[in-house]
């Protein structure tokens, strides 16, 4: 039995993360996948704490591309007005004096 995970980064490319629960004869199977899920825990947290520091020092992700995604910005200012189809518009009432 294994326990495995695919992270997709901004380059599109998979990463996987693989643990064994391979349990001996004499082990109850739950055991050995308790301690596979904190093992993958751990490698998680291994994983994403090298990401977040790669990001922190700017390697991760080159300054041009972190213009990309802020594209939809301008779209949600300009849908800011239109009437929900399940209810009334988002934009709140002029208050009456």
């Amino acid at each position: 039995m294994e326990l495995s995970g695919e992270y997709v980064g901004g380059d599109g490319e998979p990463q996987r993360l693989q643990v064994s629960c391979e349990a001996s004869s004499d082990a109850d199977p739950l055991q050995s996948l308790s301690a596979g899920v904190v093992r993958m825990k751990e490698l998680v947290a291994e994983f994403f704490g090298t990401l977040v520091e790669q990001d922190a020092q700017g390697v991760a992700e080159d300054p041009e591309d972190a213009l990309d995604g802020d594209e939809d910005d301008a779209e949600d200012e300009n849908n800011s007005g239109r009437t929900n189809s399940d209810g009334p518009s988002a934009k709140r009432p002029k208050p009456t004096s």
